[in-house]
């Protein structure tokens, strides 16, 4: 298999490869990968996307492909298809990607969480010695369940229903949560309150964690002073499937039941517009998180591995 430019390549070429991508999706995480597909075809006839493809003959066998934000490089995907997948296959496409991106002037780090890379990344990648890697989870429940969750009195009164003008405030929420946390060292955005705009901003505008719903998704707000202290943000990502992609509290407000509460209602929400299961995503290590999302019947449906390479320029 040889290893072409994206930009050298048309989208009817990697018909049959992303149109498995989106089966996988749906099998694994019932989740519909179309609206993402759909964008990858586009960049690529527009000769925009930066990446690989490994080629056989005249098939795609496997793709990667990366966007910059100076100072971070990300990989957006990596996929190969079931026939050709093995270690090497998948590490070849990653050294690729990686090796691009530590030739971009001004990228000093790189990130990337692959949920469908099965291989473990290779010793010998590009930039191994400035490569760190963390384990993450991707949870599931079937909202059924949740209908028997009991609410938290105290907390109750504290939870509202999203509107857009909590989007600058639920920012400084993100931000002061995630300060210090190891999620911190998975996405940077998480570290600055710059960077926790740009995340609510691309959970709210873009599909790659679903379509926004702000009817399921809550923020907590202090009683006495109107601050809010707690968001739960959710959305859309398939026929009857729901996936929460930001649940936090801030520092002061924990152990008062909020981070419970403020889930709980966004998995009743889900379940009252007609979803049937509800997801989640968290780093293994953060075992208090863990431990609440199992406690409410979350199950684990796979692993996988958040990567960053940082300090090399």
């Amino acid at each position: 298999m040889g290893l072409s430019d994206l930009r050298f390549l048309r989208s009817r070429a990697f018909s049959e490869l992303l149109e498995e991508e989106i089966r996988d999706w749906r099998e694994r995480f019932c989740w519909d990968f179309t609206p993402s597909a759909n964008l990858v075809r586009r960049f690529i006839d527009q000769r925009s996307l930066a990446g690989y493809a490994l080629v056989e003959g005249s098939e795609v066998t496997g793709y990667a492909y990366c966007v910059t934000d100076e100072p971070k490089g990300l990989i957006g995907d990596l996929y190969v298809r079931a026939s050709h997948r093995t270690p090497q296959t998948e590490n070849r496409l990653l050294a690729a990607a990686v090796d691009l991106l530590l030739r971009v002037p001004g990228v000093s780090r790189i990130e990337t969480q692959l949920m469908l890379m099965e291989s473990k990344p290779g010793a010998w990648l590009p930039g191994a010695r400035y490569l760190r890697q963390y384990e993450r989870q991707f949870l599931v429940i079937d909202l059924d369940r949740t209908a028997a969750l009991a609410p938290r009195r105290d907390a109750q009164p504290c939870v509202h229903p999203w509107q857009d003008r909590f989007q600058e405030p639920a920012a400084v929420v993100v931000a002061e949560a995630y300060r210090g946390h190891i999620d911190g060292a998975i996405n940077d955005q998480y570290r600055s309150l710059a960077g926790a705009r740009r995340f609510l901003f691309n959970i709210i505008q873009y599909p790659g964690c679903g379509s926004f719903c702000p009817q399921a998704s809550f923020v907590a707000m202090d009683p006495a002073t109107g601050a809010l202290r707690g968001v739960s943000l959710a959305g859309s990502v398939g026929r009857d499937a729901g996936h929460v992609t930001q649940v936090c509290v801030t520092p002061a407000a924990r152990g008062q039941g909020l981070g419970y509460e403020l889930l709980r209602q966004s998995l009743a929400a889900l379940r009252r517009m007609g979803y049937a299961r509800c997801s989640l995503t968290v780093t293994t290590v953060n075992q208090h998180a863990v431990a609440l999302y199992e406690r409410m019947g979350f199950r684990a449906a796979c692993r996988f591995p958040a990567l960053v390479w940082e300090g090399f320029a």
